[in-house]
């Protein structure tokens, strides 16, 4: 152990932790590195425009039915040889916190309350403000962390990866009580989705959203009474070893929202490595949606969140009828009403795209047009409804998206704007409706227009699709320059390594899965131009992104905490208790 002015640094396992004169922790040092996995405060780092002391490692608040408090200073502070113990007073409540760092990283948490009433805490939470950012794409992959929560209760658990995919990783564990949620505080505009902000562990955010991960209780404290939890951290090869690790369970009690038990299909139930059901698990839902099951194993209870759905056809004939009964602009006086718009299902209005293009009539409107397409092909839906609703959105996009030089605009009524991440999914859409010429025309003007610098979805398998109709078609000279615009890119990227140019954002799981979606395209052409070595590098920085929560809406997505931006409350994705809360 090391002391200097700013606290004292702790050996853990083979890296180190800085707890600061405050008892919080300010800096994780990787195995492997000399940069913080935590936000940094100083001046020099590019968060410490929303990061300060205040949110450092182990701070945080409590709601509560006798007042609201946050805990920052310490009442109390001991330090000792592995650790510190800090205490806080928090009205009628004391909180203690042992933190102690060694080969693992322990802390415990007890909370009691020191008043002559009784306490419902509705809402408690402790910061971990992890270095989650997108300051550039070389930023991101040398010295920023992915991080993957699993707030389930007794078998919560937390992955914090290295944006580059190279371990090793840490994992908190918790050991002791439960989390029912997580939080995300300081999104704002003036960090935007490139810094993901403040995230919060919480025993229960009951207060601001009950109705979040499934449910969550408050915690009645009665005077003298403690409530307890306690987490584990440490360095692991990968997210695998991590669970290796965790406490299994012996299941002899399956809770269930609304799901009926049936003789029928299995649920296989497994909220750790080792866990066994007592028997298997036959559910079968009253109705379709989001469900949660809950294992409870003594004083131990943990949620799965399973999702409950029609057949395929059954879903996605589903949305064609609302799309075609919705979601086209009829009430414009030209060709423009075929267009697929935003729609706003509160209210019943089509949404006009004013400042924000995201908005706009084309963008990823464009993929209802091939989803349209797909279905019409399997032969799904009603062919005539399909033929029609296609044959006009086809006439709308030549007239008003597509230029004669392959231009394409960013929304019909704006042709001036570009964005190249449209290009291909067009080109697409009208190669399938037979435009070859057009189509060519379209990936001839994203490369001229600098898309050699620029990765969008569909890039690889359009251009050899387009290669191999125009080879078929007598046109070898247009084919080769299809397959030349393919490799000269791949090339390109492979020369940029980890600094990859920013995009609409400076990095994201956007980038780098059309880039492996190109290189292996390019492998397909010549064998030699991507060697095994630089696609797994790629391949590692993609699967970074996601981890296997027991969650629909988390499991193998990359868009879940600290992935991508997401919607109303905190833009952390779809699951915190905050963004739940407020939407």
């Amino acid at each position: 152990m090391t002391v200097r002015e700013a606290g004292r640094w702790f050996a853990f396992g083979s890296g180190g932790v800085l707890v600061g004169d405050d008892g919080a922790v300010v800096e994780v040092r990787p195995p492997e590195g000399d940069h913080s996995m935590l936000l940094g405060e100083d001046s020099g780092a590019p968060e410490a425009v929303m990061h300060e002391p205040s949110y450092r490692w182990g701070k945080g608040f409590v709601i509560t039915d006798q007042g609201s408090y946050r805990f920052d200073r310490p009442s109390g502070l001991s330090w000792a040889v592995d650790g510190v113990q800090v205490e806080y007073v928090l009205g009628a409540l004391r909180l203690r916190v042992q933190r102690q760092i060694g080969d693992s990283w322990t802390e415990s948490f007890a909370l009691s309350n020191q008043g002559p009433e009784p306490v419902n805490v509705g809402s408690l939470a402790v910061s971990t403000p992890w270095r989650d950012v997108y300051f550039s794409a070389v930023d991101s992959l040398r010295r920023a962390v992915h991080v993957h929560v699993w707030t389930g209760g007794s078998d919560s658990w937390v992955w914090v990866v290295p944006m580059d995919g190279t371990g090793p990783g840490l994992g908190l564990v918790v050991t002791e009580g439960g989390l029912e949620a997580y939080s995300v505080e300081s999104r704002d505009p003036v960090t935007s989705s490139n810094v993901r902000g403040h995230l919060y562990l919480h025993v229960t955010d009951h207060a601001r959203a009950p109705h979040a991960m499934g449910g969550q209780r408050p915690i009645d404290l009665e005077p003298g009474e403690v409530y307890r939890w306690a987490w584990r951290l440490d360095w692991f090869a990968d997210l695998a070893a991590l669970h290796r690790t965790r406490r299994g369970w012996r299941v002899p009690l399956v809770e269930a929202d609304d799901l009926a038990v049936e003789i029928g299909g299995t649920l296989s139930l497994q909220t750790a490595p080792t866990s066994v059901l007592s028997e298997p698990t036959p559910l079968a839902a009253t109705a379709a949606g989001l469900r949660n099951v809950w294992a409870v194993d003594g004083d131990r209870r943990s949620r799965v969140a399973v999702l409950v759905h029609p057949p395929l056809r059954d879903v996605v004939e589903r949305r064609v009828r609302f799309v075609l009964s919705h979601q086209r602009a009829v009430e414009r006086a030209d060709g423009r009403a075929a267009a697929f718009v935003p729609y706003d299902t509160e209210w019943g209005l089509t949404m006009l795209p004013g400042s924000w293009g995201d908005w706009s009539d084309t963008r990823e409107r464009v993929g209802t047009a091939l989803m349209l397409q797909e279905v019409r092909n399997r032969g799904w839906g009603d062919a005539t409804e399909l033929d029609d609703a296609l044959a006009a959105y086809e006439r709308f996009v030549c007239e008003f998206v597509v230029a004669n030089d392959g231009t394409v605009a960013d929304d019909s009524r704006r042709p001036r704007r570009v964005r190249l991440y449209n290009f291909p999914w067009y080109a697409r859409f009208l190669l399938d409706r037979g435009h070859l010429d057009r189509a060519v025309g379209i990936l001839d003007a994203y490369y001229s227009g600098g898309g050699a610098h620029f990765l969008a979805f569909d890039l690889g398998p359009i251009l050899q699709d387009l290669a191999d109709q125009l080879r078929a078609s007598g046109r070898a000279a247009d084919a080769q320059r299809m397959l030349d615009h393919l490799t000269g890119h791949a090339r390109t990227f492979l020369g940029y390594g980890q600094d990859l140019p920013a995009h609409e954002v400076n990095y994201e799981q956007s980038m780098v899965a059309p880039l492996i979606e190109l290189l292996l395209a390019a492998r397909q052409v010549d064998s030699s131009l991507v060697p095994d070595a630089e696609l797994l590098r790629r391949l590692a920085w993609l699967r970074a992104f996601a981890a296997d929560q027991p969650d629909i809406r988390l499991r193998h997505s990359p868009f879940g905490t600290g992935t991508a931006t997401g919607s109303a409350g905190c833009g952390c994705g779809a699951t915190c208790s905050r963004t739940i809360g407020r939407r």
